[in-house]
């Protein structure tokens, strides 16, 4: 059915500018439209906002604010906020217009992706978030439905800060829940607070769902599914589908934790993570583990036995007994009566004997300091005095050292008889409790923290980390949160620093975003090669594996796209002869060093004029586009 026809909005002009050609979604907040701009002569998408929340005082208000903080975000993978407007009862966002289909829509058709997949979808959106996350913006409602795929591949993400007016809005009703009750973190749902890492649960759980096509909570209704991301953990992933490696699994469930403390702390950390684990896989891996699932079963045949019964030969077995002689007889008849003078004097012994045996010599005593005695030396003492030892099963206590006696059966000072069995119960070591947490903290602070819990610290390792300082804490064996006994060592992995990792035939977007959630500065220049993948990088500057650290300068050179759409926010014509048009993004309301920082990213040239302040309060061209290259003037102010 066309509910095209039944829209009383579809042909009208908003604005006298943008007219209104077809609804392509209804959402619980908005409904979305394709219009065209008429002054620009262009396609862009028009979120009108339903009037019963456009009538809320309140939620106007916020709702231009987070509009106007979206707009200023300018980021190839977040799609453009170009203006807000007002017309009649109309309240409306005027956004790029993404040809394409939606992530939900894609995962739908394929049902889950591979790890390797899953993560390269991953990274552009966590770059998006991340951007948002540097810029104080926090999403709320990251899911499948807000994340874009154009028609060339490209992902980009949807209504940043919308769902935070709509919090805001004096219509929300006591109980309700705001967002997506599927991505919801524990926060949210106890109290309706979010932040940064509330954005990064929600990418966990998105992660979780690309990866076995379905959610970790699911119930009959959305406060059931609430329930349980408040009080069940997310599993890892590869309790659904068998193969996914482990440090695929833990960012699964890292980003999920219950505990904000300890995720990501924004998407900028997460996206390095996700980069990261991406970059350890070979690039065959999802082939690879979808071969293993339809592989059959194998069948080993038993190899031949090597024992076999043994048939014993008569002819083997010892021949008779010789017949004595006359001379053996004489000998016994002379010793005989001695032997009976003997035999009488041995009876009278064993008969004291065996009075002596059955009131106390058949008897031992396990020994009354057995307990906290160590296990061997037990049984060597226990064995020698003709008792049989058996082992239980080890158990944990907090006064016996690990491998000494815990308990002994019978117990210690008990009598029994030789032959009897005595069984041993040996120690563990301390009753197991959790290692703390130590990552990011220098190796010698980190070691007294787990001595002074108790620990011993054991071996200790390094490697290079994208995403921890030089000389401090990756990690621990076991990880923190896991419960270790105090008696057993806990390894430490300390990181060797940041290195530039190997981005050549890297798509463009993607090394420049991997690299600035380093933390690095990246300048990215374009080269036309024949024979390279069009935006994939040809050349960079440090070398891979060159020891980088936050704040330094980076160089890729990315081939040119030979499409309308080249690298940076928005670029028409990618001819080398053309002059490109890109956005303007509004810096207004901005600190003057941000508003710099936002302008030149975009590729324009900044002026600074006013007097006292350092907040911008007009620029000129105030909207609309403007040659990349050209001058954006801006005025300071108190």
């Amino acid at each position: 059915m066309d509910t095209s026809v039944a829209d009383p909005l579809v042909g009208r002009v908003l604005d006298g500018r943008y007219r209104i050609e077809s609804r392509i979604a209804r959402g619980g907040m908005a409904t979305v439209y394709v219009a065209r701009d008429i002054r620009l002569d262009r396609t862009v998408a028009i979120k009108v906002m339903h009037a019963g929340l456009a009538s809320d005082e309140d939620f106007v208000a916020r709702f231009i604010g987070e509009a106007k903080a979206a707009a200023a975000l300018s980021h190839p993978n977040v799609v453009a906020v170009y203006d807000q407007r007002t017309d009649g009862e109309h309240v409306f966002l005027v956004m790029e217009y993404v040809a394409g289909h939606t992530l939900r829509d894609a995962l739908t058709a394929v049902g889950r992706l591979g790890p390797r997949a899953a993560m390269e979808i991953m990274m552009p959106v966590l770059a998006a978030l991340g951007a948002a996350h540097r810029a104080g913006l926090v999403h709320r409602d990251v899911k499948p439905e807000n994340v874009l795929i154009n028609e060339d591949g490209q992902v980009k993400v949807a209504d940043f800060g919308l769902a935070r007016a709509e919090t805001a809005s004096k219509m929300t009703k006591t109980g309700v829940i705001i967002g997506t009750v599927g991505y919801l973190s524990p926060e949210q749902v106890l109290s309706g607070s979010a932040d940064a890492r509330s954005d990064v649960y929600a990418a966990g759980v998105m992660l979780f769902e690309l990866l076995t096509g379905e959610l970790p909570h699911r119930g009959d209704t959305p406060l059931a599914v609430a329930y349980k991301h408040v009080n069940e953990t997310v599993p890892p992933p590869s309790g659904v589908v068998p193969g996914i490696p482990p440090q695929v699994d833990a960012l699964v469930t890292d980003a999920t934790n219950h505990d904000p403390g300890r995720r990501p702390v924004d998407a900028n950390q997460y996206h390095a993570e996700v980069a990261e684990a991406f970059g350890g896989l070979p690039r065959d891996f999802d082939r690879r583990m979808e071969e293993a699932s339809r592989g059959a079963t194998s069948v080993l045949e038993a190899p031949p036995a090597d024992g076999r019964t043994a048939v014993l030969d008569r002819s083997t077995l010892p021949a008779e007994y010789p017949e004595r002689t006359r001379a053996d007889r004489a000998i016994g008849a002379l010793t005989g009566r001695y032997a009976l003078i003997a035999i009488a004097a041995i009876a009278a012994l064993i008969l004291g004997w065996a009075v002596w045996y059955q009131t106390s010599g058949q008897y031992e005593h396990v020994p009354s300091s057995i307990i906290g005695m160590d296990v061997d030396d037990a049984r060597d003492q226990l064995e020698s005095a003709g008792l049989d030892v058996r082992l239980a099963t080890p158990i944990y206590d907090d006064r016996i050292h690990k491998g000494d006696v815990v308990k002994s059966d019978p117990p210690a000072g008990a009598r029994l008889a030789q032959g009897e069995p005595v069984t041993l119960t040996p120690s563990k070591g301390i009753t197991p409790r959790e290692v703390p947490d130590v990552k990011g903290k220098p190796l010698a602070e980190a070691k007294q923290i787990l001595e002074d819990d108790g620990f011993k610290v054991g071996r200790t390792t390094s490697t290079p980390s994208q995403t921890v300082a030089k000389d401090s804490v990756i990690g621990t064996e076991p990880q923190a949160g896991q419960k270790q006994s105090p008696d057993d060592p806990v390894a430490v992995i300390v990181s060797t620093g940041m290195s530039m990792p190997d981005l050549i035939g890297q798509n463009g977007d993607a090394a420049a975003n991997r690299l600035r959630s380093m933390g690095l500065n990246v300048k990215v220049q374009k080269k036309k090669v024949d024979g390279k993948e069009p935006n994939s990088v040809i050349d960079q500057a440090p070398a891979e594996g060159t020891g980088v650290s936050r704040g330094d300068e980076v160089t890729i050179v990315v081939n040119k796209r030979d499409c309308l759409v080249d690298a940076g926010p928005i670029q028409l014509g990618c001819d080398d002869g053309s002059e490109k048009i890109v956005p303007v993004p509004n810096v207004v309301g901005r600190t003057v060093r941000d508003a710099e920082k936002a302008l030149k990213e975009s590729g324009f040239e900044v002026n600074v004029t006013g007097f006292g302040g350092n907040i911008v309060r007009f620029q000129s061209p105030s909207e609309g586009e403007a040659p990349r290259g050209s001058t954006v003037t801006i005025v300071r102010g108190p």
